[in-house]
């Protein structure tokens, strides 16, 4: 069988401009992001907010290469980029004092990727 990638078209622009970025600015966080994103929604990642507490600190920034899911609980700040989020994953990270944003408004405010963790 052919490979098709993501029929999403929110995600195929996410991926060309992550690669875009990436090639531009020579930064391999980027590139790997993209990589992560091109897999099959089944082996996408998915991640808890107590995986998140549990692997930051407080101000640090984080890639979720896939979706953040709601389970556990964050006592601290910090800025979280993914794909999607659950409402309640939004919730507690906007409780906690920080911030649920998409991968590619992090792309653009950091093109460099310096100081973000890649978790899940």
């Amino acid at each position: 069988m052919k490979k098709t990638g993501p029929t999403n078209i929110v995600l195929r622009k996410t991926i060309r401009e992550l690669k875009k970025l990436s090639k531009q600015y020579k930064t391999a966080i980027w590139k790997a992001v993209a990589e992560e994103l091109e897999k099959p929604r089944r082996q996408r990642r998915a991640v808890n907010i107590s995986r998140i507490n549990r692997h930051t600190s407080s101000g640090d920034v984080v890639v979720v290469p896939g979706k953040v899911l709601g389970s556990g609980n964050i006592d601290h700040p910090v800025t979280v980029a993914a794909v999607s989020f659950t409402k309640t994953a939004i919730e507690k990270i906007e409780i906690a004092g920080g911030k649920a944003i998409h991968i590619l408004d992090l792309a653009r405010e950091n093109p460099r990727g310096s100081n973000v963790k890649i978790i899940g």
